[in-house]
């Protein structure tokens, strides 16, 4: 807050010197976020004392809503210039967000050659390969000489965005390798880029999932990877930076659907849209529950009897859906970094239900005394022993296989294994519970 003020207090003034202080002491991403507190008013007159190839970097930081509305402020001629002055992927990612009028217009405005860049870049899905990549990068023939090699490093590197991997073409222009910066400066000057590089390629297409390039990018520590066509033609490359993005997106994505709501919902989100992304999962889950009390309803005459029942469902119900949820996160971890997959590790489930068996005995045995010196009744401890051991049976079965069942069918994991585990270990628990002291309920009574 002392932050946005002292800023207001220096665009006031309108002394340069005080603001250019002020400006340089914070980094981009701080001023980024004090920029979107400002009113319109007095965002224009910021940007009418900023440089513009600092609003420009200013800009990159920001989030999308501000960028959008920043722009929108501006005549084309003051948004072309800032442009001249960012990467093409940061450029497409907000030509993406803008209004398709004014997208088209600013397009029609710049080089020919930028707009067949920026075109491609925004002709790929926003979470892809294609839509994350930069066409700023260093690429070079194999039979230059590291001399030569560098003498092109130092000519084109102040425009590229990556300038420590060097990716190698033959003289058909296809990529067959990558070599370190490092290793050019150390090389003798007349050996060629060919004996330099490292032909062990990681690369992927551009229709390739973000999440698949992010895990690459950390499975196999790479500071940038490569985006290759059919030919093996480099179109671009997707950097570290922007796979932290990349991460960053897909972790909040997956807690977000892990609890029923849209990553598209935002804390200050209008009314309406957040009913209309909560409310379809609070039928769904409604109806679920439903399914457990219809269940539970089963057994209306057996509760009547023993009192004591009602009171320990929601134990065995509450400990089920928690072992559920512990199984489902690992699990949708794994399927996310790429770990684990149905066809090939589906024998795991041995392993989730002998853990179940064994945490179910010893939540059940504590579970079990409890009840046991509370009701006086050891039979009342030997069901609830046995339905803890079953319901955690049952959580690690499915929280086991639901994630990697829906990966098959090409649906999210995170945003729909919540609902079917809760109803899979609600249904089967009170069943197996209310079952068994249904079974022994001359010993209950």
């Amino acid at each position: 807050m002392e932050d946005t003020e002292k800023l207001l207090t220096v665009i006031t003034s309108n002394d340069k010197k005080e603001f250019k202080d002020f400006i340089d002491e914070m980094h981009p991403v701080d001023v980024a976020i004090l920029l979107d507190s400002l009113e319109d008013e007095e965002l224009l007159r910021f940007h009418d004392m900023s440089e513009d190839e600092q609003m420009a970097e200013f800009l990159e930081q920001a989030n999308e809503s501000f960028q959008t509305r920043f722009l929108m402020l501006l005549n084309f001629e003051a948004v072309i210039k800032l442009f001249s002055f960012m990467s093409n992927d940061d450029k497409a990612d907000i030509l993406g967000n803008l209004p398709i009028r004014m997208r088209k217009d600013l397009l029609k405005m710049m080089k020919q050659s930028d707009t067949i860049k920026l075109e491609e870049l925004l002709g790929y899905d926003e979470k892809s390969a294609g839509g994350i990549m930069t066409t700023e990068y260093i690429a070079l023939r194999g039979d230059l000489t590291a001399l030569e090699a560098l003498m092109k490093v130092k000519q084109i590197g102040p425009k590229t965005e990556v300038i420590e991997t060097i990716f190698v073409l033959n003289e058909k222009k296809e990529l067959v390798g990558t070599a370190d910066l490092r290793d050019i400066l150390t090389a003798p000057e007349e050996q060629n880029l060919y004996d330099i590089m490292d032909e062990n390629l990681i690369s992927v297409h551009p229709d390739e999932d973000q999440e698949e390039v992010a895990r690459l990018v950390s499975k196999y520590d790479l500071k940038a990877i490569p985006v290759v066509n059919n030919k093996r033609a480099l179109l671009g490359i997707v950097t570290v930076d922007d796979i932290i993005d990349v991460i960053v997106e897909e972790q909040t994505e997956d807690i977000l659907h892990m609890g029923g709501v849209s990553s598209e919902e935002r804390v200050d989100s209008t009314l309406g849209t957040s009913i209309r992304k909560r409310l379809p999962w609070l039928f769904i889950n409604l109806a679920t529950a439903f399914m457990a009390s219809f269940t539970v309803g089963l057994f209306e005459d057996v509760i009547v009897q023993v009192v004591a029942l009602a009171a320990a469902m929601p134990i065995v119900a509450g400990m089920g859906g928690n072992a559920g949820t512990q199984t489902l996160s690992v699990v949708i971890r794994s399927i996310a970094l790429g770990e684990v997959e149905l066809k090939k590790n589906w024998k795991l489930v041995f392993k989730e239900i002998a853990l179940g068996i064994v945490n179910g005995a010893a939540t059940g045995i504590v579970t079990g005394l409890i009840l046991y010196l509370k009701y006086g009744n050891p039979y009342l401890g030997l069901i609830i022993f046995a339905a803890m051991i079953g319901n955690l049976v049952i959580a690690g079965f499915f929280g086991f296989l639901i994630p990697l069942l829906l990966k098959v069918a090409g649906i999210d994991p995170a945003l729909a294994s919540a609902i079917f585990l809760t109803t899979a270990t609600d249904v089967f628990g009170f069943f197996l519970f209310l079952g068994l002291a249904k079974s022994f309920l001359g010993f209950l009574v």
